[in-house]
């Protein structure tokens, strides 16, 4: 099979056994740095990649597309409200909830909880809560009753488990805006529910939204209206005209800005590390200019003959950038194999590493989630091996332009 000249020979140099053992243990280094290099730039952008997508998934989970705030602080009439959004274009379904803050006791353990009243119903037709719940939990939430759903990391808090009883601390307030003793309010725990996402695991107690009004004093009113609607996508723009259709006073915030900041804080980590990691990757560079020098020196006799035959600079300028890129290849092929790899098995990994270590690398106060997720991107894997074989490349010019700069006659005189 015909094969081009400089690749020819190439191969012949990447293939066959070499007389300095130390060049060919420089090369196995050199390709094996492009490899973790590659690899280990593949698992930060993967990681960072699933935590992005984990994310939106749980934020749309349990919240929703989009909601509408008003400029009061509370919606006062919710059924005008509601019977004026049935016939938008565009939106699936709507809710109403409350939200307020209160602290949950029981045998002297205290943590702070934000409490939401939701109308069971139609909650389940805007958000996903019902796929984090047992079947039939929903329907143990009532007007009337003192049932309640916690979050499982806040239910480990209290040290309690479902049937059990805790006090709510609900704050009071006088008419002229100062502080009155709060009111305490025994609940039972009617069952828990688990996202993997610590703001919700961690704080969140779900009740009826009727149920949360007396609670709170709200009286008829509501703190916002969820919003779901045909495209997600689509929603950033649609709750902003309908917000601006509806007025009086209403705003949407939807969910793109629910964790604004930690999308831009994400996006900017991962153009950092990138450009950390490729770093390293320029590193095991190096190595291969170094190893294309020693290539040079040893086979300077070899290349003279080539020259002498009518071989042009050209084609031996070519022979070593192939040469060159054909251990950037072969570096990065491995590098992006254990990076997918490790990527795959990321949550196996961390869950060794925190058993050997007896330490918890992933603190959910911290990094939102309790689990590792991890999403491969073929443009990530792309810029990843075009980055590699750049720098591979790169590294190789300045030794294939000294071997093309040999001269025949003075490399045989002086051999």
């Amino acid at each position: 099979m015909f094969q081009p000249f400089p690749l020819f020979v190439a191969l012949r140099y990447v293939t066959t056994k070499r007389r300095n053992r130390f060049a060919s243990f420089v090369s196995v280094v050199s390709v094996a740095g492009i490899a973790l290099g590659v690899a280990a730039l593949i698992i930060v952008l993967s990681v960072m990649n699933g935590f992005e997508r984990e994310v939106v998934r749980h934020v749309l989970g349990m919240s929703s597309h989009a909601v509408l705030l008003s400029a009061q602080g509370v919606i006062l009439d919710w059924p005008e409200l509601d019977a004026r959004l049935r016939g938008e274009d565009g939106l699936v379904a709507a809710t109403p909830y409350l939200r307020a803050s209160g602290m949950l006791t029981r045998k002297g353990k205290v943590t702070g909880v934000m409490v939401e009243g939701i109308a069971p119903q139609r909650e389940i037709q805007v958000t996903d809560l019902a796929h984090y719940l047992a079947p039939g939990l929903l329907e143990t939430l009532s007007p009337t009753g003192q049932g309640v759903l916690l979050g499982d990391t806040l239910a480990a808090k209290l040290e309690a488990k479902v049937g059990d009883t805790v006090t709510l601390v609900v704050p009071q307030w006088l008419a002229d805006g100062r502080s009155a003793p709060p009111r305490y309010e025994r609940l039972t725990i009617a069952g828990t529910f688990h996202t993997g996402m610590h703001q919700y695991d961690g704080r969140l107690l779900l009740t009826h939204i009727d149920r949360a009004r007396v609670l709170f004093n709200f009286g008829t009113a509501i703190s916002g209206v969820r919003t779901r609607f045909a495209d997600a996508a689509e929603a950033p723009a649609r709750s902003a005209a309908l917000a601006a259709r509806l007025g009086d006073g209403l705003r949407a915030v939807d969910w793109t800005q629910y964790e604004r900041n930690f999308f831009l804080a994400l996006e900017s980590q991962k153009r950092i590390m990138f450009v950390i990691l490729v770093l390293i990757i320029a590193v095991a560079a190096f190595n291969i200019a170094a190893n294309m020098i020693m290539t040079v020196t040893e086979k300077t006799r070899d290349i003279a003959i080539l020259r002498t035959i009518g071989t042009s600079r050209g084609q031996i300028l070519g022979l070593f950038l192939v040469n060159g890129l054909l251990l950037g290849a072969l570096g990065a092929a491995l590098g992006v194999g254990l990076g997918a790899w490790g990527a795959s098995e990321s949550q196996t990994v961390m869950n060794f590493l925190e058993g050997l270590l007896g330490v918890d690398l992933l603190n959910p106060d911290v990094y939102f989630l309790d689990y590792l997720p991890a999403e491969l991107r073929l443009p990530d894997l792309l810029a990843v091996s075009s980055a590699s074989l750049a720098l591979s490349l790169l590294a190789t010019v300045y030794p294939a332009l000294r071997a093309a700069a040999i001269e025949p006659a003075r490399a045989v005189h002086f051999d």
